[in-house]
Formats: structure tokens, C-alpha cells, sequence
């Protein structure tokens, strides 16, 4: 007997299979350090082993969003609205999406960054992966905190995991600042086109941090409600 699709799918809870999305698409973020330490080595075909395997990993996390969108009941039988939860995984996705974007980007065009901004620039996309894996950490708590019916200690830890991925991406803004001020003093001595390139790497990391603190809204907004 086929059975109930979610079932087959996902097992019993909604919870897992979100928890399971923003896994890849953490592993996904993780990659674009490798891939930007490659760039900087010069090192295209690492490059585009690298992007290959987020493209992979995007895939993945695309198919599980489609697949939750198509069989998550519509009576989940818990605290929270389907419509909230698909969008919880939507805006999960997003991330991925910044990271395959970037990486894109850097690998057709063969962007190398300048050597004066490397370390910088290094320290701003692990700032921006870091706020990826907080956003991993509080969303892994979900099931623990949909049984304790929002309340008590795991809703203090969570709301703790949350203010902590608030801190991440204000330090991932402050570094974003940094890393164009740097960009700024360089623009002379580079080919226009590159800079505009450049700036645009610049704010797609931006972008990544901000997807992450947002899956981290979302699940506030669910507290809240």
C-alpha cells in the first residue's frame, strides 16, 4: 500500500523535513568559503568542483521544498498555520539561493579578489556562514519547542539562539561597511567593470547573513503568535 505521501516522505512531523531543508542549505553556505579561498588561490578548477557540489546541494534543497510544498497537510494538528510554516522554508531556501548566486557570478567571470581586501573579505563571509549555522541552531529546536507548547526553558534557549542571530548579522552589517570602505581606497587602481563586479559579491554575502537572520524572524513571529 502507497500510503500517505507525507508519511513516506517525511515520517509523522512537518518539523523534520524543515529541519532537514536548512541542513542543506547550511551545507550549501558552508561551501563559499572553500570556493572563495580557491578563487583567491587562482585555483578555478577547485573553483568549479566547489560550485558544482552547492549547485548539487541547492538541488537538493529545492526538491525537499517542492516536496513539502506539494504534501504538508492541511491540517497539521499543531500550534502553528501550514501558510507559516511554507514560509519558513521559503525564506530557508533563500540562502542557498544567495550562495549559488555568488558563487556563479565569481566562477563565470573568473573574479579574483584583490589581495588587499582578502582577509577581510574572508572574515565577512565567515560572518555571513556563521549566521547561517546560528539560523540552523535555533531552527533544530522546533520540535522541542512546539512540545513544550512554547513555553519555559527551551523558549528562553530559543529566544537566545534568536538574539544571537540577531548579534551575527549586525557584526556581518559592520564588516559589510568595512569590506567597501576597503573596496573604496582599491577602486583606482581596478578596471570599472571589476569594481561593480566586486560591489555586487559584496552585497550578495550581505545578503546571505540577512536571509539567515530573517528564517530567524519568522520563527519569532511564530513564538509570538
Amino acid at each position: 500500500m502507497a500510503g500517505n505521501p507525507f508519511s513516506n516522505l517525511f515520517g509523522q512531523s512537518p518539523i523534520r523535513p524543515i529541519q532537514t531543508h536548512m541542513a542543506r542549505v547550511h551545507e550549501c553556505a558552508e561551501q563559499l568559503l572553500p570556493f572563495l579561498q580557491a578563487s583567491m588561490d587562482d585555483d578555478w578548477a577547485q573553483a568549479k568542483q566547489i560550485r558544482s557540489s552547492i549547485s548539487k546541494l541547492e538541488g537538493k534543497a529545492d526538491k525537499l521544498k517542492k516536496d513539502l510544498r506539494l504534501n504538508l497537510p492541511k491540517n497539521l494538528l499543531m500550534p502553528v498555520h501550514r501558510s507559516d510554516m511554507l514560509d519558513l522554508i521559503g525564506r530557508q531556501d533563500k540562502i542557498a539561493n544567495c550562495t549559488k548566486d555568488i558563487t556563479g557570478i565569481m566562477l563565470g567571470r573568473k573574479m579574483v579578489i584583490p589581495e588587499a581586501m582578502a582577509e577581510i573579505m574572508l572574515e565577512y563571509a565567515e560572518t555571513a556562514i556563521a549566521t547561517s549555522a546560528q539560523a540552523l541552531k535555533a531552527i533544530n529546536e522546533m520540535d522541542e519547542l512546539l512540545s513544550t507548547g512554547f513555553r519555559g526553558r527551551e523558549l528562553v534557549l530559543v529566544e537566545g539562539l534568536i538574539e544571537e542571530l540577531d548579534n551575527l548579522e549586525h557584526k556581518n552589517d559592520k564588516l559589510q561597511v568595512a569590506v567597501r570602505a576597503r573596496l573604496f581606497k582599491q577602486e583606482s587602481k581596478l578596471p570599472p567593470i571589476d569594481v561593480m563586479f566586486l560591489y555586487r559579491i559584496i552585497d550578495g554575502i550581505g545578503e546571505l547573513a540577512d536571509r539567515a537572520q530573517k528564517v530567524g524572524s519568522r520563527m519569532q513571529l511564530l513564538i509570538a503568535s
